[in-house]
């Protein structure tokens, strides 16, 4: 009867619990997608993490923008100078890779190397 059909159903419906997702998944994701881009786009070759090798370290860069409170977003697209490196040599190298290996990156791609960047410590 009616009684046995509804016991059937409430057997077949099963609870679904997802977990909540953590506030970090879209950092995380947004700091690999930021890793990537920065191996990718050659920043690599110039920037290591700790250490000056043609660049600034990643991690120098980091304390400067947040010590003088830069925008690297701003630098990424040309439109503010150096803050970290002001060598003229050096200035015009960042600005030819500039150029050359990001001004084509989309703002959420520029948003996800900013992110990459500014969290070295």
């Amino acid at each position: 009867g009616k009684k046995e059909k509804l016991n059937n159903e409430v057997q077949e419906t099963k609870e679904v619990i997802q977990e909540p997702k953590s506030a970090n998944v879209s950092e995380d994701s947004l700091l690999a997608k930021g890793e990537k881009l920065f191996n990718e786009k050659t920043c690599v070759s110039c920037h290591n993490l700790d250490a000056k090798i043609v660049g600034p370290s990643i991690k120098n860069i980091a304390s400067v923008y947040k010590e003088k409170n830069g925008d690297l977003m701003q630098f990424f697209k040309g439109k503010s100078n150096p803050i970290v490196e002001t060598d003229p040599g050096q200035i015009a190298i960042m600005k030819a890779n500039l150029d050359g290996f990001i001004k084509d990156l989309s703002d959420d791609q520029l948003k996800a190397l900013e992110n990459y960047i500014l969290q070295a410590k």
